[in-house]
């Protein structure tokens, strides 16, 4: 059984790996949290990790009152960074959410240890960045996201020249058939109600906008060596398909499952064996009718501005991801509408454009300005 580190512990990823290494005792070597210190706290104390990372550092001393000696205490970026490359951890699993993962990403990935990867912030903003340090580093990078689990199971054992297509399915959301005008002034509250799946406010935000899609539309590109044109997502309300790949030859192959995100966490942890599951087995007769639908690119058009990103390459999804982050926390703490996360994304991109991808550096100043973009637009008011 691997020894991990899990990035982002407290978080919606982090609990759920934690429910899975709580089932098969898998050691957990490191942990990190952004700021929720009482329920790091009590991880340190169940899974008794070697270090543990609290990355606001003005909560490092209530920390200490908590935990006292019982694990090494590090702080913000530079502890980060010293979690994902623990030498007694074998694998990483990265589920801190934001542009913030990337240099952890790189840095689990130049120890030379294997990622199980939530954060698709780091493959989209960083993409070859990433993808090429794994090659040469000779890791793998194993996908967390429901989606792209799906993708890496039903590619297993086949030849990257049979496959035609990639078939990208996504829920549609909380606001699936609503017209641009209905979406007008849609609440905080009504966009975190996410029909199917149970995740943190920023992803479910963005699941709302469609932006998560197109997020993992790119993430796809990097993950399998695709381009756009080999790429169609489908709206599928139950999430039951969590994504295809279609040969050559016509045939069709999915992967298909409850909406549990412990089972593409489980199979990242322990990959390529597949061990007993927590989660309720799926029931086809009960479901009894799945359904499949184009998305609506005009009402949604946060996920037209990351396909375009996608298309431009280079630094492009760096921007658009930088902006989204900062357009959504405007929209989650209630200072702009949910039509302008959209409308902010799609500035940024068209103001910034894209330059050449060379270095991790032009990613985090593609995002800065992205992120500095945004703030101004908001302060100065909307148009």
């Amino acid at each position: 059984m691997k020894r991990i580190s899990v990035l982002g512990s407290t978080g919606a990823i982090g609990v759920q790996a934690l429910d899975v290494a709580r089932a098969h005792g898998i050691k957990v070597e490191a942990l990190t949290a952004n700021s929720n210190v009482s329920l790091l706290a009590e991880q340190v104390k169940e899974f008794s990790p070697r270090l543990v990372c609290i990355f606001n550092e003005s909560k490092a001393e209530q920390l200490y009152r908590l935990i006292g000696n019982s694990a090494e205490i590090a702080t913000g970026m530079d502890g980060l960074c010293k979690a994902a490359e623990l030498d007694s951890a074998e694998l990483v699993l990265n589920g801190v959410v934001g542009t913030v993962g990337l240099k952890p990403t790189l840095a689990s990935i130049n120890a030379g240890k294997d990622v199980a990867l939530a954060n698709k912030e780091a493959l989209v903003a960083g993409g070859d960045i990433v993808t090429g340090a794994a090659k040469r580093k000779g890791v793998n990078l194993y996908p967390v996201d429901s989606e792209h689990s799906a993708i890496f199971q039903c590619l297993r054992g086949s030849k990257r020249e049979d496959l035609r297509k990639i078939l990208l399915t996504a829920s549609g959301g909380p606001f699936f058939g609503k017209t641009r005008s209905q979406l007008e002034n849609v609440t905080v509250e009504q966009a975190l109600a996410h029909p199917t799946w149970k995740m943190g406010k920023k992803i479910t935000v963005d699941s709302a906008t469609l932006m998560n899609k197109g997020l993992e539309f790119i993430e796809a590109m990097r993950l399998f060596g695709v381009s756009a044109d080999e790429i169609e997502i489908v709206i599928h309300r139950e999430s039951v398909i969590h994504s295809a790949v279609e040969f050559r030859d016509g045939a069709v192959i999915a992967q298909l499952g409850v909406p549990d995100m412990r089972i593409p966490i489980q199979y990242a942890l322990t990959c390529p064996d597949r061990l007993e599951s927590p989660t309720k087995p799926l029931s086809l007769a009960d479901y009894g009718t799945l359904s499949f639908y184009k998305p609506d690119f005009e009402a949604f058009d946060c996920i037209k501005t990351a396909l375009k990103a996608a298309s431009l390459g280079g630094t492009a999804p760096a921007v658009v991801s930088g902006a989204d982050e900062v357009a959504v926390g405007l929209f989650i703490s209630g200072k702009i509408k949910f039509l302008q996360i959209g409308e902010l994304v799609k500035g940024a991109l068209e103001n910034i454009g894209s330059k050449e991808l060379r270095s991790p550096e032009d990613v985090y100043d593609a995002v800065a300005e992205a992120s500095e973009y945004v703030r101004k637009t908001y302060e100065n008011g909307l148009k």
